[in-house]
This record gives structure tokens, sequence and C-alpha cells, in this order.
């Protein structure tokens, strides 16, 4: 009897336990969200201060959305492949303000960082609302659900009809990239934590239906910059 008792009294402790715990996961997944909110704002000010993205910057009023990654590396992520983790903004088309994040994961075993290391910083602008409708679906493919190419660097003007361009810089210089094949998806979790309550992409992105103030150095450092 006395052991059944005991048995009762650790589930209900172990319970107790886990359930003081929960917040501080939430909390814990909220600070984590925050740290690619911080640092998807540095590589976008990277991108803005590089003189090689002169095509980018003139033409960021005409991005459906931006996919900011600022870890994008070799290894580490998936087995034999490459992947990091990012976020989503997105750009109303009627009165031009953009979103709060959605926090998305990237991965491929075909991701080709041609130069520059192992690790790139890299921002995929959503040119068309094929592909800003694309990255609205539980799980997205550069080159299947929508066209990807890389975009033009410098002062060249030549660019590849398609639904996102992909840029990227390594250590602080360009660096070509091959994301055809990436696979890209939602983080629910870190999505739920950031904004405390379960939401999806289309909430956030579409919808508009949570804010964190978090987010707000970034949102206006965007919109600053594509201010017409």
């Amino acid at each position: 009897m006395y052991s059944v008792k005991k048995f009762t009294l650790i589930l209900c402790f172990a319970f107790l336990g886990l359930a003081s715990l929960a917040p501080d996961s939430r909390a814990d997944g909220a600070a984590a969200a925050q740290v690619v909110v911080d640092d998807a704002n540095r590589t976008f000010t990277n991108f803005i201060m590089d003189p090689d993205m002169v095509w980018f910057r003139n033409n960021l009023d005409k991005a459906y959305g931006l996919f900011i990654v600022p870890k994008l590396g070799r290894g580490g992520f998936i087995i034999g492949g490459s992947g990091g983790r990012g976020l989503l903004i997105g750009k109303d088309s009627v009165t031009g303000y953009w979103s709060q994040p959605a926090f998305y994961t990237i991965g491929s075993a075909s991701i080709g960082l041609q130069i520059g290391g192992d690790k790139s910083e890299v921002i995929f602008m959503i040119m068309s609302k094929n592909g800003l409708d694309a990255m609205l679906s539980t799980k997205a493919q550069f080159g299947g659900d929508m066209s990807v190419a890389a975009g033009p660097v410098g002062t060249g003007t030549r660019v590849a009809t398609a639904d996102v361009l992909s840029f990227s810089r390594s250590k602080g210089a360009f660096a070509g990239l091959t994301a055809e094949g990436s696979v890209i998806d939602p983080e629910d979790k870190r999505n739920a934590a950031y904004y405390g309550q379960t939401v999806s992409p289309l909430d956030i992105l579409i919808r508009r239906s949570v804010e964190n103030p978090g987010a707000n150095t970034l949102v206006n450092n965007v919109a600053q910059h594509t201010a017409n």
C-alpha cells in the first residue's frame, strides 16, 4: 500500500513539475524566436548597406514578401544537407504595409553555397502572388511550388523571371546560391510561442490577427526602405 501511495505522489509531483515548466518552455520559445527576428533585422541591414546589392535595394518595393534566413549553413541541420531558420514578412498589396514575421525552416540536400564557406545570410525576395501563396501552405518547395532564380548582383539589370529571387552574402561578400529543391516548413511551435497562441502563417501574414512589439524594429526597418 505504501509503495502505491508513494508512486501516486511521485506522479503528482511529476505532473506539477511539468505543468510549472510549460510557461517557461513557451517563454524560451519566444526568446529563441526573438533572436531570429533580431538576426533577421541585422541581415536586412547588411544587405541594404552592401554596395553589391543595388538591384536588391532598388526593387524592394516590387516584392510581395521577404524570406530572411540569417544563417544558412551546410550540415548540422539535416544529415548530409544544408538548412537554417528564418522568417517571412509579407507586404499588403493595397496599403503597402508589412506584416509581422512568420517563422520557417529551410532545408535541402541540394542547397549549394557556391563560394564563401559554410554559412551565408540569405534573403529570398518573393516576386509574385503565386510565390507568396505557396509560402502559406503547410510545406513549400523551391522549384516545385514556385520557381526560384538567383537575383542580380551589382548594377546588372538582367533578371530571370521567377516567383522568388535569391540573394546571399558570405563573410561580407556575395555568395552564389543554388536553392532549387529546398523545402520550406512553417515553424508552428515557434509561431505559437512568439504570439502567445496557436496561429498559422495565414493568420500572421494575411489576416494580421496577431502582433508582437518585438518585431517592430524589423518591420519598420523594411518599411523605411520600401517607401515610395
